[in-house]
């Protein structure tokens, strides 16, 4: 049985496929020991979590794009465990990740603010900074 998720966090999306097989994570083709040490941490936490036992004899392949380094961790670690709780089709697993981080699960809808028209570059919200004398 193959399962396929996604997760995503502000513009960094990243979609997983989990599987029968040996153990392995690959994230981009690349695996996780290769990766950079903000991207394994984050990752670590739902395998951990869910344990040897659930994700020991699976296969899991993420691709991730878009965003920064932060964003991509942060969605590849909710396609993660979506894909965990999908494949085990285990309520208690969601419950866990739920109650370790609701943004394992849920979407944060945050997104950055478009910039207004006739204001400078800089921002949202930043006005030209105008002399009173």
């Amino acid at each position: 049985m193959t399962v396929t998720s996604t997760g995503k966090r502000k513009t960094a999306k990243a979609r997983a496929t989990v599987e029968e097989g040996e153990g392995t994570l690959r994230i981009n083709s690349r695996p996780l020991h290769v990766q950079q040490k903000a991207i394994k941490e984050r990752v670590k936490e739902p395998l951990i979590i869910a344990g040897e036992e659930i994700y020991g004899d699976l296969n899991i392949q993420v691709t991730s794009e878009g965003g920064g380094i932060q964003g991509q961790a942060e969605a590849i670690r909710m396609a993660i465990a979506r894909g965990l709780v999908e494949y085990t089709d285990s309520d208690d697993l969601e419950r866990d990740f739920r109650d370790y981080d609701r943004n394992m699960m849920v979407e944060d809808p945050r997104r950055t603010e478009t910039r207004k028209p006739s204001q400078s570059s800089k921002g949202a919200r930043h006005k030209q900074q105008k002399s009173y004398r």
